[in-house]
């Protein structure tokens, strides 16, 4: 069987498939000594060179490896920049075999999730726009989008390189003349999201990219951070791209070879985390995110006082119903629960991975006077009772 050139050059982690493409018209590959062109199919037995060196083609055995990173404004999406700007690359691990393939692109002054991963077809899977995966975004703009402009952007806009609508579109709440809007849209062209704001009068300020795919912004993930999906979270992953697992595997097994390098390591250099120092685009009512056809999850939240947490339910590859959230914050969709007031969780005490992160999830506790955090396992929540008077006549 024959397989097309630029797939055999992605999966064996050269680069993505456009990547491949580029360095086919290049004229920096060649086939059985001879210069390779678009389109062109191999066989196994085939040899193919990339500047002359062999390409060693091999079986893939194990799961690839995918990371996500919170992207600080101020960076490109490139291995090197003639002008000498930061890279997201600079920040990344060296990956042992391959290397890191990035899943999309934010531009410079854009902020939050990029996916990348060491399997080419993975990537191509989710960039293509043939394959229907979705991006979510926080936007900034100054002053309020008119009705007329939010129907506009939902049924589409005329760009220069043709036409574009938002999938979903929705008000986030906002401080001053400030406004915060969620816009979900299924294809990443250059400065899509900017252009689209634009053509209705309207300048992005800032633009964060919470959502790809099944995947959120971890809200603890900070910016110029990154974290290393694990196995369960990869299998998720590979299913919801229509692709299966390479096999054999150990089930539950890190496949990342590199052991416990799974997060960046801890620095000096703090940058306050959008979600805490922004405006609360992010759970502060119905998040935007909604089930689809594209496989995208529901994260339905609502916040909930210091202490008594919110409620939430998770559908797709974060299940699970909650009650209760970390003391302050409100509950967030099928994540965690169970610290601040009521708790109802299966997961006791367990570490859980779901892809997008890993938290700790606390033990129910009885509704009532508890304390906030649970009460430790085999212990009786402290209860002293109501307070006495100390005095005759004092009231309370």
């Amino acid at each position: 069987d024959t397989v097309k050139l630029h797939k055999v050059l992605a999966d064996v982690g050269m680069g993505s498939r456009r990547d491949m493409e580029d360095l086919i018209i290049q004229g920096r590959v060649s086939v059985n000594g001879l210069p390779a062109h678009i389109g062109q199919r191999i066989g196994p037995t085939d040899q193919v060179r990339i500047n002359g060196k062999p390409v060693h083609r091999k079986i893939q055995t194990k799961p690839p490896r995918v990371i996500m990173y919170h992207k600080p404004a101020g960076e490109i999406v490139s291995q090197s920049d003639p002008e000498g700007r930061p890279t997201v690359f600079d920040r990344l691990p060296k990956p042992r075999q391959g290397r890191w393939i990035a899943v999309g692109r934010l531009d410079f002054n854009t902020e939050g999730l990029l996916l990348f991963t060491t399997s080419g077809e993975l990537a191509n899977r989710l960039m293509h726009p043939r394959y229907g995966v979705e991006r979510e975004y926080a936007v900034r703009i100054l002053g309020d989008l008119s009705q007329e402009n939010m129907t506009q952007l939902k049924s589409g806009i005329t760009l220069d390189d043709g036409q574009a609508k938002f999938l979903r579109l929705s008000m986030g709440g906002g401080e001053g003349a400030n406004r915060w809007y969620h816009v979900a849209l299924t294809e990443g062209r250059n400065r899509e999201v900017r252009r689209m704001f634009e053509a209705v009068g309207h300048t992005v300020s800032r633009l964060i990219r919470t959502r790809y795919g099944i995947f959120l912004l971890p809200p603890r993930l900070r910016r110029g951070k990154w974290e290393e999906i694990e196995a369960g979270g990869i299998y998720n992953l590979m299913k919801f791209a229509g692709l299966k697992m390479p096999q054999p595997q150990d089930k539950g097994r890190n496949p990342n070879p590199q052991g416990r390098d799974r997060r960046s390591p801890a620095g000096e250099d703090f940058q306050p985390d959008p979600m805490q120092t922004s405006v609360s685009y992010w759970g502060s009512r119905d998040a935007l995110t909604q089930a689809s056809g594209h496989g995208a999850l529901t994260h339905q939240s609502r916040g909930g006082k210091p202490g008594g947490g919110g409620q939430g339910e998770g559908r797709g590859p974060f299940r699970g119903r909650t009650q209760g959230g970390r003391p302050g914050a409100g509950g967030q969709g099928g994540q965690g629960g169970g610290q601040g007031g009521q708790g109802q969780n299966r997961n006791k005490g367990k570490k859980v991975h779901h892809g997008q992160s890993a938290f700790v999830t606390a033990s129910p506790q009885s509704p009532g006077n508890g304390p906030k955090r649970g009460a430790p396992k085999g212990r009786k929540p402290f209860n002293k009772g109501p307070r006495k008077p100390r005095n005759p006549g004092e009231s309370f």
